[in-house]
């Protein structure tokens, strides 16, 4: 009997800390959750991101995301990212969350399509609209300002590509992309599978698809230097996941590759494998590796990484063109830079 009144109190004690001090309670809520951290490995790294940065988490509870696009609008802004398993494109807005943009967004078929159905890649034409890398429907499309879509390239030489998996748009409007096998439901031993390589291919403007390379095992991320006059591919293969730099020729072919960087000795001491990349105004490459995304200058020097401790499958600048959005397995998550990504077509 003694104990009501002392519980009647707290309860008052309760209920004036919300009434009269609400912002107690909507700072804590809003107050962003960090993982990871910054590991520097030379001087320079602090010229790109503060030393006092965090690795803030927007969002959980997807299977696998992949492929972040910014895309810009009158309210500031917007994130798309791919969650893949779901066959689902969803949206991030810095005042709404989370929602879903689109589902089907890579498989339209009605039978079972494997593990990763959905979309993968996504980037924007020179109009601004979204191109997708569709692994089931194994193809490149484009919605259109109607909301229809538009398939733009399913095959080259007659036969179905793999699964395209990422894209880099060109200031003329082409658009290069992967071809890894990674979204056929027994991958590279599929029996639907009709190339018997992993290409790095060109869609032209006026629809002609061209072989660019098929010496990567398994080409992924894809990025323009800013000047456009190299072309990088990352290669996420187990036994030799290495990122190349190809000269662009003035035909818009390209020259033998090269290695730039190496992380094949990495490859199980972290989580994840090389995977998608961009590439900030000054040319250093923002490429995910085991463990989180690594900053790369364009001579091959490790500069730091953004180490996650999750296998990270790709980033995309956003914001004011200074905030790292990364796919991060089931998150989503961010890092404010103080640089700003390449400047890209439909942007």
């Amino acid at each position: 009997m003694k104990r009501k009144p002392l519980s009647a109190f707290f309860v008052l004690i309760l209920v004036v800390i919300l009434v009269c001090c609400p912002s107690i309670m909507a700072q804590e809520s809003a107050a962003p959750r960090t993982i990871g951290k910054i590991v520097r490995f030379d001087d320079r790294a602090n010229e790109l991101i503060s030393p006092d940065a965090e690795i803030e988490l927007l969002a959980s509870g997807f299977e696998w995301s992949e492929g972040p696009l910014w895309v810009q609008d009158a309210d500031g802004g917007y994130l798309l990212f791919s969650d893949i398993p779901r066959n689902s494109v969803m949206k991030w807005k810095q005042a709404e969350g989370i929602s879903l943009f689109m589902k089907p967004s890579g498989y339209t078929g009605v039978a079972d399509y494997g593990r990763e159905p959905g979309s993968n890649g996504l980037t924007l034409d020179l109009q601004g609209r979204i191109i997708f890398c569709e692994h089931g429907d194994r193809r490149i499309s484009r919605l259109e300002k109607d909301g229809g879509k538009k398939t733009l390239a399913d095959s080259y030489d007659g036969r179905r590509f793999n699964s395209p998996n990422d894209a880099a748009v060109k200031s003329n409007g082409d658009i290069y992309f992967t071809d890894p096998p990674y979204g056929l439901p027994q991958q590279h031993r599929d029996p639907r599978r009709e190339l018997d390589f992993c290409g790095v291919f060109c869609l032209s403007t006026s629809g002609q698809v061209t072989l660019l390379t098929k010496e990567m095992t398994r080409p992924n991320g894809i990025a323009f230097s800013p000047d456009e006059a190299i072309l990088y591919v990352a290669q996420s293969d187990s036994k030799n996941a290495i990122i190349k730099a190809f000269g662009v020729k003035s035909d818009g072919t390209l020259a033998p590759g090269k290695v730039l960087y190496d992380f094949t000795e990495l490859m199980g001491k972290y989580p994840g494998s090389t995977d998608g990349l961009k590439v900030d105004r000054q040319g250093d490459l923002f490429a995910t590796g085991p463990g989180g995304v690594y900053i790369i200058t364009a001579a091959g020097k490790l500069l730091a990484r953004i180490h996650t401790g999750k296998r990270t499958s790709n980033c995309a600048w956003g914001g004011d063109g200074s905030v790292l959005y990364m796919t991060v397995d089931d998150y989503l998550c961010r890092v404010k830079t103080k640089i700003k990504g390449a400047a890209q077509p439909g942007r």
